[in-house]
């Protein structure tokens, strides 16, 4: 069978079908949220993230996964030193593969999450002794996360951060913070939950930093909507500086030279999830609204956004040291 919807769910609930005791993957690029779900499966599970080899990693990406490791006792992970695009998806009992996925879609929640854009297809009975002899050449040139040393190390790859570093305002043009959008978006009507929030994505950060935001994707709904074009909302993945992990969604639309591009980032299921968390570091009640003084009071009005990986953002809202 071949999949290209609900991704993220066939893996996790995969185990449930066949008798298995390991998880292996091995996939181009890694996300921390999917990562750290893997608590919840009643076996081992081994990640090797596969890009390592051609483009290091980030930093707080590299501290996320570090903190996976250390947290969750039935789980390694490992970067392969050799450059793999590959995406497999293995479940084994007493080191015998028993199934396997194979595809595109890495195991990130922005690989996993958008529907058509990646697939996953089972793979048969003879493919699993050179998928087998595969994953353990790859393992073999893999080394644990935690032996990483990214300050000290001469011997990894160089890091490459094409997005840049955009620094967003939490502001409006007025220099206020908006009544009834961006930080206060749920104190407004209509269809909102008090504490919804979002971050604005205005056309100077799309000039200023053009491969930070993707462009919009379109695709046909099919049956769902009659056939009917639409544009995707991305899910991604936020880690912000404190630690602290969450699902972003890069919705709405505007147009910059005739591409559309994401119009503010919110969190994803919930939006609301932002606004508990900024009101969080800012010590204000949640369901109360932000003020320019409790910002003033915090330290800032900004927040610094790079990209960790595909799909993979760090916030950074720490008080900046004069």
């Amino acid at each position: 069978m071949l999949f290209n919807t609900n991704l993220e769910e066939i893996i996790f609930h995969r185990h449930e079908m066949v008798q298995s005791d390991e998880l292996v993957i091995l996939s181009g690029y890694l996300g921390p949220n999917p990562v750290s779900r893997l608590e919840s499966l009643p076996l081992n599970s081994n990640v090797i993230y596969g890009m390592y080899g051609d483009k290091g990693i980030q930093n707080r990406l590299h501290n996320a996964l570090v903190k996976c490791q250390v947290n969750i006792p039935q789980l390694n992970i490992y970067y392969s030193t050799v450059p793999i695009h590959s995406k497999c998806y293995i479940w084994k009992n007493k080191n015998v593969i028993e199934h396997a996925l194979i595809g595109s879609a890495n195991f990130s929640t922005n690989g996993l999450s958008t529907p058509y854009r990646e697939i996953l297809a089972e793979t048969t009975y003879d493919t699993f002794q050179p998928l087998h002899e595969y994953v353990d050449r790859v393992m073999k040139n893999s080394i644990l996360c935690t032996d990483i040393d990214l300050i000290n190390s001469t011997n990894i790859p160089k890091v490459i951060n094409v997005g840049g570093i955009c620094q967003m305002s939490l502001l409006d043009n007025q220099g206020n913070v908006p009544l009834a959008s961006g930080l206060n978006w749920g104190q407004g009507k209509g269809n909102v939950v008090l504490n919804d929030a979002y971050i604005a994505i205005r056309k100077e950060h799309i000039r200023s930093c053009p491969f930070l935001f993707p462009p919009k994707q379109d695709f046909t709904t099919m049956s769902i909507a009659g056939g009917r074009s639409t544009r995707h909302n991305d899910i991604v993945e936020i880690i912000w500086d404190d630690g602290m992990t969450m699902d972003g969604l890069l919705e709405g639309s505007q147009d910059e030279n005739g591409v559309k591009y994401p119009k503010q980032i919110s969190s994803f299921p919930s939006k609301s999830l932002m606004g508990e968390y900024f009101r969080y570091r800012l010590g204000v009640t949640s369901g109360k609204a932000v003020t320019i003084d409790d910002l003033n009071r915090y330290g800032r009005v900004t927040i610094d956004v790079s990209l960790q990986d595909e799909g993979i953002y760090y916030f950074d809202f720490s008080i900046k040291k004069p």
